[in-house]
């Protein structure tokens, strides 16, 4: 049996995330943590029957799987390859007409650092991947990275084993086009890693009911001292003119 997808199966997927409760509960699971039924009805704003009958549909098409635990359900995002196509469409829809629409405090909190799916992305995640690049940790070019062996020993001292899964079917490094940069960050099973590493370290802190992640005063330090990020990459105008 052929695997390329059909005319009609597109649409017919593309339909399931066109509806906006839906595509608020996907986006939401860009967090990559698993999350109720209840939270995602708080998400999207619509009631819990409602909330069940989407994710049936959701479940049926293999963008979301659902974790047991007792008489708990957890839903997540089916594969890594699911978050790039949300990813994706988040990207196509920020750089869509402008629309007025004033930046409060969790735009902006989103904007210097959040989850995408298993990985950092946000101001944050590009001054790492700027970083990383510039000291020849990594060689980043069309959508693809590839460590060195300068990059192995760096993330080994950090913690990191670059060779861990080495036969994984997903990529070890890729880039991730940030929406809200409109650069790449670091993606595939090497961003995960990091993202990892840094909330075992207390560098960054998870927000509750938000994708947003609190870089805390060790993280600070940390980035700082381990991966030499300039002392204004909080800064848009930075990252833009670089």
């Amino acid at each position: 049996m052929s695997n390329v997808a059909s005319g009609n199966t597109i649409a017919a997927v593309a339909s399931l995330i066109g509806d906006a409760a839906r595509a608020n509960m996907l986006a939401a699971l860009m967090g990559g943590q698993a999350l109720t039924a209840g939270e995602l009805a708080r998400h999207a704003g619509v009631t819990a029957q409602t909330t069940s009958g989407h994710l049936g549909k959701l479940t049926d098409a293999r963008l979301i799987a659902v974790e047991k635990q007792g008489r708990h359900r957890y839903y997540r995002l089916a594969s890594s390859d699911v978050a790039h196509a949300i990813h994706a469409l988040m990207s196509v829809a920020a750089s869509g007409p402008k629309r007025h629409h004033p930046i409060g405090p969790k735009d902006e909190a989103l904007r210097l650092a959040r989850t995408c799916y298993d990985h950092i992305a946000g101001r944050l995640a590009i001054a790492l991947a700027d970083s990383l690049a510039g000291n020849g940790y990594v060689l980043l070019a069309d959508g693809a990275g590839l460590i060195t062996d300068a990059g192995r020993r760096f993330f080994c001292d950090f913690g990191i084993d670059p060779g861990d899964g080495i036969r994984a079917k997903r990529p070890l490094c890729r880039t991730c086009l940030d929406w809200s940069e409109r650069r790449p960050h670091l993606a595939g099973r090497l961003g995960a890693a990091i993202l990892d590493r840094t909330l075992a370290l207390g560098w960054v802190s998870r927000t509750a009911e938000s994708r947003a992640l609190r870089v805390t005063r060790a993280g600070e330090i940390g980035f700082s001292e381990t991966f030499a990020l300039p002392s204004d990459w909080r800064s848009p105008s930075l990252l833009r003119n670089s």
